[in-house]
């Protein structure tokens, strides 16, 4: 039994390490990591599991996906910038070069992204905190 749990802890610190990249490099998801981080941590060791839950990096990235399947519309459009700022400057650089293949294929991905967030993810309205 110890086997299996060393295991989940090592498959969920790659992909905590991979989702925490993935912030940065939008080829990465950083949701779907996140998501197995808390499933691998959680078969390895509550404690594990317990610390994921309470850091920023879940609560900012997943937390209102996990609890209401779906994210406010200011994290869509940062997270839809983000990957298009860096995909197109991907693109234009290899454009540049006359590289098309992968041109292609970060395209194909970013209208994927596009059409994931717009239609596969449900916007969240915020809600307004009342202030005294």
């Amino acid at each position: 039994m110890a086997i299996k749990r060393l295991i989940f802890l090592i498959l969920g610190c790659i992909c905590l390490g991979l989702g925490t990249v993935g912030i940065f490099l939008p080829i990465l998801p950083t949701v779907p990591f996140y998501m197995a981080t808390v499933f691998c941590f959680s078969q390895s060791s509550q404690k594990l599991h317990d610390w994921f839950i309470g850091t920023e990096l879940y609560k900012k990235h997943l937390k209102s996906f996990v609890e209401k399947k779906g994210m406010l519309m200011k994290t869509k459009i940062s997270i839809l910038t983000t990957v298009t700022l860096l995909m197109g400057f991907g693109v234009f650089m290899m454009a540049r070069k006359g590289i098309w293949i992968p041109c292609i294929i970060i395209g194909v991905v970013w209208v994927c992204h596009i059409i994931y967030f717009v239609f596969g993810v449900k916007t969240l309205k915020e809600e307004k905190t009342i202030q005294k």
